[in-house]
């Protein structure tokens, strides 16, 4: 680069440009405007001197006359028209951008991602989202069914906002905060006419010989049943699987086996299935809104989550 600003090359010299201030700009729309630097300071809260400066600088970068002078005050040149055009069409722009930027710090507007798993859809979300549209209308939910994955890896990486998880005790992922909405506790499913059907709460070590119809797939729900038979001292003698708690209870009204699902997966109950509480141990799974802790904070999720605990709760 010499002197002048220019880059010299090997067959050619290039001359380099530069971007032009978008607040020099509207410094020169105020004066245009005005028709003379003094006024326009005075609009502007500047001294004359720094106006100057800046509508210099400014044809400085634009490498043409902006204003001639006429008289006491000045005008625009062809390019100084030109600039303040497009001045006020950039403040209208930054107007426009910071209204909406206001809008999405009040939750006014914006975008939820929200996962979530079936049986926690009708009774969890449904009702809690009804409650945020009523407070937040302007926020649109991205809804993502997130069975069988694990969705915790998509809330930490950002591409969900929201997940409802099933969660043991331990430590959430470094950057996630847990909300506890509630415990989903399991239920015995028996074939109507079974030896146990009689009892109001069965023994979970009653059911360590029969055989078993399994109604989770591997993940944390599947944990909870297993940790419980473990706890009774057996290990369930599964012959049939159905990760779909309606088929389940299929499979047990024909006599297939029992199985254990959770109080949420029942509100459809079969008529051929028995239903009935568990002890020693009662499996109980713990249903948690997992969410950035990043993003707490943000009106919208913030809403979101009051309601969630709120339809848990009810």
């Amino acid at each position: 680069m010499d002197s002048t600003g220019q880059v010299k090359g090997s067959s050619e010299t290039v001359k380099l440009s530069y971007m032009i201030d978008v607040r020099r700009m509207q410094v020169l729309r105020a004066v245009v405007a005005t028709g003379s630097v003094t006024a326009a300071a005075a609009d502007l809260g500047y001294t004359p001197s720094a106006v100057s400066q800046q509508v210099a600088a400014l044809e400085k970068e634009a490498g043409i006359a902006l204003l001639e002078r006429v008289g006491r005050g000045v005008r625009p040149t062809a390019a100084g028209r030109l600039l303040t055009e497009h001045a006020a069409i950039i403040g209208k722009q930054l107007a426009e951008a910071e209204t909406a930027l206001a809008d999405l710090r009040a939750g006014r507007t914006g975008r939820l991602a929200i996962g979530y798993f079936a049986t926690a859809g009708a009774t969890l979300m449904a009702p809690a989202l009804a409650r945020l549209r009523q407070a937040y209308p302007g926020v649109r939910v991205d809804l993502r069914m997130t069975d069988p994955a694990d969705p915790l890896p998509a809330v930490t990486q950002g591409r969900i906002d929201l997940a409802i998880v099933v969660r043991s005790a331990d430590r959430p992922p470094e950057g996630v905060h847990l909300v506890h909405l509630l415990d989903d506790p399991y239920r015995a499913a028996l074939p109507k006419g079974h030896r146990l059907a009689s009892k109001r709460v069965v023994d979970l070590i009653d059911l360590a010989d029969e055989p078993w119809v399994g109604s989770e797939c591997p993940g944390p729900c599947l944990d909870v049943i297993l940790d419980g038979c473990a706890a009774a001292g057996f290990q369930p003698n599964v012959v049939a699987r159905s990760e779909d708690y309606a088929t389940a209870q299929g499979f047990v009204a024909a006599g297939l086996g029992v199985s254990l699902i959770p109080e949420l997966g029942l509100t459809n109950r079969h008529p051929g299935v028995v239903i009935r509480k568990i002890r020693n141990p009662e499996p109980v799974r713990a249903i948690q809104a997992a969410v950035r802790q990043t993003s707490l904070g943000q009106p919208a999720l913030d809403g979101l989550l009051a309601a969630l605990r709120h339809t848990a709760t009810d």
